[in-house]
């Protein structure tokens, strides 16, 4: 005898699937949740459709994606910005533990900072120098408060002690677009979404957020060798909302693990500057857990409130 849960399972799944990204189009989660979507769209024979809900740091997708019905067809892509909003709003209309299931994390990616090419800084020392010089004159984008483009500038600001002014967007696509057309002067980049505008010299990297330097960036040091200890790297996984069933769970950790094995979906993922993880559900959860202790030991030492 098959049980009503079992026969969707085996059946799941039977129609598109939305994966909900909290972020703009254009984004570094959007940009990896395309291409994993359409590795999720071979594999499963059903479209995986990516529905972006931008805003308030990535808090109002999360929302949504909270109260979507329990049956496999909503996915949430949490990334970077869910575990850091945790940690600096006190009260949020959904909980990353009670509302979702986690799935498995899928990817991490590092920052860039860049400038525009008019400010007159070269390096990270003399970014320094110049924001030391010029104390709240110089501006620096982010995708919006509690977005990882935002936390790891103010990391930056607090451990070189300069003053940097904060202006938010909605989303990491206008965050972008604000400094390739120069109305902010810096910007922690996703590599995903930066490089092509490295590349055309429309941005000058100044320095990598992981601890060693990046083989598609050789010749740009990290942040690190100017400033010792700093380190904030980017990161996403799939969650499902609670109550979903165990078997479509299932279903979808082994499809996005197969899909992370692929190697044409490989390949694009490296072309844009994503890293490979694909842990077990009880792994991510431990992740998410110490990222959310990690990130509120440093939101307290840079004195970060939410705005």
């Amino acid at each position: 005898m098959v049980h009503a849960v079992d026969a969707i399972a085996q059946a799941y799944p039977t129609k598109a699937v939305r994966i909900i990204v909290a972020s703009s189009a254009g984004s570094n989660p959007d940009v990896f949740g395309r291409i994993v979507a359409g590795g999720l769209t071979q594999a499963l024979g059903q479209q995986f459709i990516v529905e972006n809900r931008a805003g308030a740091g990535g808090n109002i997708g999360a929302e949504v994606a909270a109260r979507a019905p329990a049956d496999g067809y909503t996915v949430f892509l949490m990334h970077t910005n869910h575990p850091i909003n945790t940690a600096l709003q006190p009260k949020l209309n959904y909980d990353l533990f009670t509302d979702f299931i986690p799935v498995t994390h899928l990817v991490s990616s590092a920052f860039v900072l860049v400038v525009h090419p008019s400010l007159p800084a070269n390096s990270t020392k003399e970014l320094i120098a110049l924001a030391r010089a010029r104390p709240g004159a110089i501006t620096y984008s982010s995708a919006g408060t509690g977005a990882g483009t935002h936390l790891a500038a103010e990391l930056f600001n607090g451990m070189v002690k300069v003053k940097m002014l904060h202006v938010s967007y909605k989303g990491g696509g206008p965050a972008l677009t604000a400094i390739t057309s120069g109305e902010t002067q810096v910007y922690f980049t996703p590599v995903s979404t930066g490089m092509p505008h490295i590349r055309a010299s429309k941005l000058r990297p100044l320095g990598v957020t992981t601890t060693t330097r990046l083989p598609d960036l050789p010749g740009v040091p990290a942040v690190a060798e100017a400033v010792p200890g700093y380190e904030f790297i980017s990161w996403a996984g799939f969650m499902l909302p609670a109550k979903s069933p165990k078997q479509v769970a299932d279903t979808l950790y082994k499809s996005a693990i197969s899909t992370l094995k692929d190697p044409e979906t490989g390949k694009r993922l490296h072309a844009a500057g994503f890293v490979s993880v694909g842990s077990t559900p009880e792994q991510f959860t431990a992740k998410i857990r110490s990222e959310i202790d990690k990130l509120a030991k440093l939101i307290r030492g840079i004195g970060l409130r939410p705005e």
